[in-house]
């Protein structure tokens, strides 16, 4: 249909749909910032906000055996740096005193045996420090698995109440989200019956690019605002929308081919005056350049140069300027050889 408009309407309709565009996008805007509030309005739901009362003195034990059994472990991490310490320098000691040992066996001098002595009673230094950093990390040891234990058996204590609470909490988030999605349907559902209603009476008026617009966001609001956020239950629900949806459309779609069947039916039962006047002009154009007939929108070999009438419905299709009797459109209004306007009928 494009082909048959003057040059400033086209760009005049181009700008119209941008125009549309825009509209739609600041629709989208709006209705996403509202969109997104409106969990705001069911408040924030937690866990916590679910346990019973006796629940948070353990809370608060837990806590503090966590801190304690922290606390152990970073003193058994530090306890076990200085037994690796000391036994390091126990190690080494002893390695000297072998050395020294050796020595003194070959040598066979009897004036070093109070060095012996000192030197044993330095490596027996070293190894009660080694025996001291070693019972150190044994106490340490201890304490850490005391605090563990100690916080296991509360979280034993406090596994029933939370096991409760969560199930609540589970309950209190799909009803919130039930909620939330009624919010979102009694905000998705308005727009699609007024997006229908427009759609049905409006979409060819004077206002077309406002009521697109409004069509546009609608259909935004319903497939990327609702439809993602419907109800699972298992999957049962987004299928039964899915069919009760693609029932009520298909219906539409039957009914609408059928209506069309009928209307085309009358239309071809009528004289080829009365159909012609019920043609616009650049509907009837449109169809022209698509090798259809104007009226039953059935192929017709338009270029063969000879065909006047459509074979399946018989409106004319071509005729004669009354002037020069050039063959011409007979939708034309004007001849194109000589500028004649057509006679009426």
């Amino acid at each position: 249909m494009s082909k048959s408009l003057r040059l400033s309407e086209k760009w005049f309709n181009r700008g119209l749909w941008v125009i549309a565009l825009v509209f739609a996008g600041f629709l989208i805007g709006l209705g996403n910032i509202i969109v997104g509030d409106l969990p705001m309005v069911d408040g924030r739901i937690a866990q916590a906000d679910f346990l019973p009362p006796a629940a948070q003195p353990l809370r608060t034990q837990a806590e503090a055996a966590q801190q304690r059994a922290s606390d152990a472990q970073a003193a058994l991490d530090q306890a076990n740096l200085k037994l690796q310490a000391t036994e390091q320098a126990y190690a080494s000691g002893q390695d000297v005193f072998r050395n020294w040992v050796a020595t003194r066996t070959a040598t066979a001098q009897p004036g070093q045996d109070r060095e012996l002595i000192a030197r044993t009673a330095a490596l027996d230094a070293l190894k009660a420090d080694e025996n001291k950093a070693q019972a150190a990390v044994d106490d340490q040891r201890q304490a850490l698995l005391d605090a563990q234990q100690g916080e296991a058996a509360i979280e034993a204590r406090l596994a029933p109440l939370t096991a409760v609470a969560e199930a609540r909490f589970s309950t209190a988030m799909r009803a919130s989200e039930l909620r939330v999605f009624g919010y979102r349907l009694a905000l998705t559902l308005p727009l699609l019956i007024i997006a229908g209603w427009l759609f049905l009476r409006q979409r060819q008026s004077m206002w077309w690019p406002f009521v697109w617009g409004f069509i546009l966001f609608a259909l935004f609001a319903f497939f990327v605002e609702l439809v993602p956020y419907l109800p699972s239950y298992g999957g049962y629900v987004r299928f039964i929308v899915g069919i009760i949806v693609t029932v009520l459309v298909g219906r539409y779609a039957i009914v609408s081919l059928n209506r069309y069947l009928a209307q085309q039916r009358l239309q071809e039962a009528q004289p080829d005056t009365v159909r012609r006047q019920e043609l616009s002009y650049d509907a009837a154009l449109a169809r022209l350049d698509k090798s259809v007939c104007p009226g039953c929108e059935r192929p017709v070999p338009l270029k063969d140069g000879v065909t006047d009438f459509c074979p399946h419905c018989g409106i004319g299709l071509f005729d004669h300027c009354h002037s020069c009797t050039s063959r011409k459109s007979a939708f034309s209004p004007f001849c194109p050889s000589c500028g004649t306007a057509a006679q009426a009928g």
